[in-house]
């Protein structure tokens, strides 16, 4: 698959590497979860240019800096002595090489250096204090584990805190690049095909690229490469939550499991995982990992304990549902058996996907502030007494609050009851605001 978007990633690490070239050395870190495409981006901003690339796999200090050392000589063409055992010793040289030879250094996997050799960070950052200033080495380091890059570098006791001048988070593909790749790919898609390419990767490049590559353009498709044996997404959760959340990571997955299950209030999640501190493992899946989000009844205050949660990454979510759930057809090489659970369940599921399509959409669009959903809070009211799919506040006073309701098929809205609930949001929370009404459905896309 052809490299797609990233324009403004590209410009800020284009201009970061010319000052690095023409001033002096400058570190950046570039995170983001699994499969988000770093080393490709990394690697198209250092195109044309001298580069050093490193990937620190778990190895022995000594075997990593032997095979760094002969990277280093083949792709700057410049002395490095033998028997360097210690990367410290080996970010040295490479320092002072960047004196005369401007070039990109790119470390990969930067955060196993903590199961390798925890004192290298300290040790680069006396390198790095030493050298930076009188140097022009355009030194990246990328990482897949976010809560550890995020301590590296932005927790004020680690060594490396407040040294790299940029941090870049790479997200998913909007909707837009969605809609092109698989357009360019496969021009006569419906929008369900479309949702479902949404609906399973999330937007997440290697995945997009994965089904593309494998002419996975239609629903059945899509879903029949994700579930079939030998597939990478069957596998694919574990790996990138345990690496993650490392030896506690079964606590972790049965809370998202319960949220994937609709267990999605505190109380409910609770009583479905059996633990008393579940409040606490919530709060960190939400701040610490970006698992899950909370949501509350837009506008309402921030300290109101309406709270619900919903898994936040899309492919995780799909895979939540359904592959941790059809384990046991999984293990029994009953492929062809969760293929088709997962088909006969998807008009209802892909729903709910639909929503998260259009409120990205219209994040994406950058014309309101504020956009989520709204549902009753009025005691002992039923949980679907009342409830909006999305409501969106303006960011300017020229552009009307949006209240939508979401279906996949037209013929399943119901226009009376909808007016009800918008009449109501006049009253109680968009007293003062324009109102656009809307439904949107699988033709809106």
């Amino acid at each position: 698959m052809k490299f797609y978007n990233r324009e403004k990633e590209l410009e800020q690490l284009a201009v970061i590497r010319q000052r690095s070239f023409d001033n002096h050395s400058q570190m950046s870190v570039i995170t983001g979860r699994r499969r988000i495409g770093k080393t490709k981006l990394i690697l198209k901003s250092c195109d044309g240019t001298p580069t050093v690339y490193l990937f620190v796999s778990r190895n022995n200090e000594a075997t990593l800096c032997r095979r760094f050392s002969e990277t280093t000589r083949m792709a700057l063409g410049c002395y490095v002595p033998d028997g360097i055992n210690s990367f410290v010793q080996l970010f040295e040289q490479l320092m002072v090489v960047g004196k005369t030879t401007p070039f990109n250094l790119v470390i990969d996997e930067f955060q196993e250096f903590f199961n390798i050799n925890p004192s290298v960070f300290s040790g680069m950052q006396d390198v790095w204090d030493r050298y930076k200033d009188v140097t022009h080495v355009n030194f990246i380091a990328s990482g897949s584990v976010y809560t550890l890059m995020h301590q590296i570098f932005m927790d004020y006791k680690e060594p490396l805190y407040g040294r790299c001048d940029t941090i870049i988070h790479v997200r998913p593909f909007t909707t837009a690049v969605i809609r092109q790749i698989l357009s360019d790919h496969y021009p006569q898609y419906t929008n369900d095909d479309l949702l479902a390419l949404f609906t399973v990767t999330g937007g997440v490049p290697k995945y997009v690229e994965l089904l593309m590559d494998r002419r996975a353009f239609t629903v059945n498709d899509i879903i029949g490469r994700v579930t079939e044996e030998n597939s990478i997404f069957l596998e694919e959760g574990t790996i990138l939550l345990a690496q993650e959340f490392g030896k506690k990571y079964g606590n972790y997955f049965s809370i998202l499991s319960a949220i994937a299950a609709g267990k999605n209030t505190l109380p409910e999640i609770t009583q479905a995982v059996g633990e008393t501190s579940v409040g606490g493992m919530l709060l960190r899946l939400e701040e610490d990992y970006e698992i899950i989000s909370k949501k509350r009844p837009i506008l309402s205050k921030e300290r109101s304990q309406n709270v619900r949660y919903e898994i936040a990454d899309n492919f995780l979510r799909f895979w939540f549902r359904y592959v941790t759930r059809n384990q046991d057809l999984l293990q029994m090489g009953l492929n062809d058996k969760m293929r088709d659970i997962v088909i006969a369940d998807y008009p209802t599921y892909s729903g709910l996907t639909l929503e998260a399509w259009f409120r990205q959409k219209l994040k994406e669009e950058r014309r309101y502030r504020n956009i989520g959903s709204w549902w009753n809070t009025t005691k002992g009211a039923k949980t679907d007494q009342m409830e909006v799919d999305i409501v969106a506040i303006p960011s300017d006073t020229d552009t009307p609050a949006l209240v939508a309701e979401v279906k996949r098929q037209r013929k399943n809205f119901k226009p009376e009851r909808f007016e009800e609930k918008v009449a109501h949001l006049r009253d109680k929370i968009l007293h003062g605001y324009e109102i656009r009404s809307r439904i949107l459905t699988l033709e809106d896309m």
